[in-house]
């Protein structure tokens, strides 16, 4: 698609919708809003960013880049993998990093409304102040936004018992690619009135609507929370467990998954030091609930059955601290091994469970066949995976080509096992070009066809999640 510049008029105009000092244009400022946290070389400025601050002044800038046909990119704050923020085709930059107040904490409905700037983390805490509770806990927590967790229906480490965002979801106000505003859905359990259109646009990742608006569903906190790290010996012993831990044990709030390679890294970055972290895989797994004594119970009836699996120990950690000094390895594996290489590739397949082991055996016999190490981490519980190659001493030339190859190849053996390219990282711009080996015509055809009616000028963060193209 042909897209128009931005103009000396236009950003005067745009200065008029949000005021002057919300509207960016100098080189410098303009770089830092063209990239997430994809890599590098997928950097793209914007030509100018606005930060508009209600509803009224996102559809003012809609209608003006729909009436000049320039892109607009929504952006909140910039934690993606993806490229989803990342304007790929110039044009405007709408940052909602002012739209940041948590509206009404609905104690009676156990609801919350926010606007899209705020950060998750801000937004969990002053719940749980309430005595409520909003359990979707994704790694960059201290610094996402909400409406970029809607944005990519984000999942993190406890989607096993509690699901993704997307299920906590109940009401969006959003502003149309056209400029018209919408409020869809609202704090109703049970709704079905025409098309669910607030579960369309919860990981559409910015494509069908800017979200100025989330009611989201709350519910109780845990009174009690153990967690126990578990190390094996062999990486297959560690994947094995997790189905055999699903048929015995209910209610487990996360079982995620770290390689040799990947504790490793966080172990440098953190600068801690995990127990045994010479075993090839650890398990660290979640149990919560209301009462204390049946918390303890399943944990005891997990740890005899990663005992008898092969476990070389297991950890209890049973306060903040220690349970602190875990997360903090397992949500920062992904920045550690970015700091300690020139170029790494964070991906995000998912498979159905009874598969991981042998998705694990695909991964090790394609790293070795295309000489690419590919530290392996995740949310194993739910079959969602991270391998995350990296270059070694590759320059940059070689690195793009060598994985290429090993990305086509993995994602032709995720989908062989029933699996996808991604669980929660989002299509963007970075995958959109493997979509035809993970959806079949028809359904890349009726995504388009969604994107035409609601973006007729194709003009709201162009070139992800779907191909462009008529």
């Amino acid at each position: 698609m042909r897209y128009n510049r931005v103009t000396p008029e236009i950003v005067e105009r745009l200065r008029r919708i949000v005021g002057d000092g919300y509207v960016i244009t100098s080189p410098g400022d303009l770089e830092r809003y063209g990239i997430d946290e994809i890599e590098e070389r997928y950097r793209r400025p914007p030509e100018v960013v606005v930060k508009p601050r209600t509803p009224e002044e996102i559809a003012a800038i809609m209608k003006l880049a729909n009436e000049y046909r320039i892109p607009v990119t929504p952006r909140g704050a910039g934690t993606g993998l993806s490229g989803g923020a990342v304007p790929i085709h110039g044009g405007i930059v709408v940052s909602l990093e002012r739209m940041n107040e948590i509206l009404e904490i609905d104690v009676d409905n156990m609801m919350v409304t926010v606007e899209p700037g705020v950060v998750l983390a801000d937004m969990m805490r002053a719940v749980e102040a309430k005595g409520l509770f909003y359990p979707v806990d994704v790694s960059t927590l201290e610094s996402c936004h909400v409406g970029g967790n809607v944005a990519e229906n984000a999942g993190g480490a406890r989607a096993v018992k509690y699901g993704v965002t997307g299920h906590w979801v109940y009401g969006l106000e959003i502003v149309t690619p056209t400029g018209k505003i919408v409020r869809l859905g609202g704090k109703r359990i049970k709704d079905v009135t025409g098309y669910n259109l607030v579960q369309l646009v919860v990981g559409s990742e910015g494509t069908l609507g800017i979200v100025t608006k989330i009611t989201f569903r709350l519910t109780i906190k845990p009174k009690c929370v153990l967690d126990l790290l578990v190390p094996f010996d062999t990486l297959d012993n560690a994947v094995a467990q997790v189905n055999k831990l699903f048929r015995e044990e209910h209610g487990l709030a996360a079982i995620e998954f770290m390689d040799d390679l990947s504790i490793r890294a966080a172990e440098r970055y953190c600068n801690t030091v995990l127990p045994h972290d010479d075993c090839e895989a650890h398990l660290l797994i979640q149990v919560d609930g209301m009462k204390e004594g049946e918390v303890w119970r399943a944990a005891e009836r997990v740890y005899h059955a990663v005992v008898e699996g092969g476990a070389k120990e297991v950890f209890v950690a049973d306060n903040r601290i220690t349970r602190e000094k875990l997360w903090r390895a397992r949500r920062n594996i992904a920045e550690a091994l970015k700091a300690l290489n020139n170029y790494i590739s964070v991906e995000d397949i998912v498979v159905p469970r009874s598969r991981i082991p042998e998705m694990a055996r695909r991964l090790r016999e394609l790293s070795r066949a295309h000489d690419i190490e590919v530290p392996l981490y995740g949310h194993i519980g739910d079959g969602n995976l991270h391998p995350t190659p990296v270059s070694g001493d590759r320059d940059e030339e070689t690195w793009v080509r060598d994985l290429e190859a090993f990305l086509v190849d993995m994602f032709k053996a995720v989908r062989e096992l029933g699996g996808n390219i991604t669980a929660e990282h989002g299509i963007g711009f970075k995958r959109v070009k493997y979509l035809p080996l993970a959806l079949d015509e028809v359904e890349i055809e009726l995504m388009k066809a969604i994107k035409r009616a609601w973006d007729p000028n194709g003009i709201l963060n162009p070139g992800k999640a779907v191909p462009l193209g008529p």
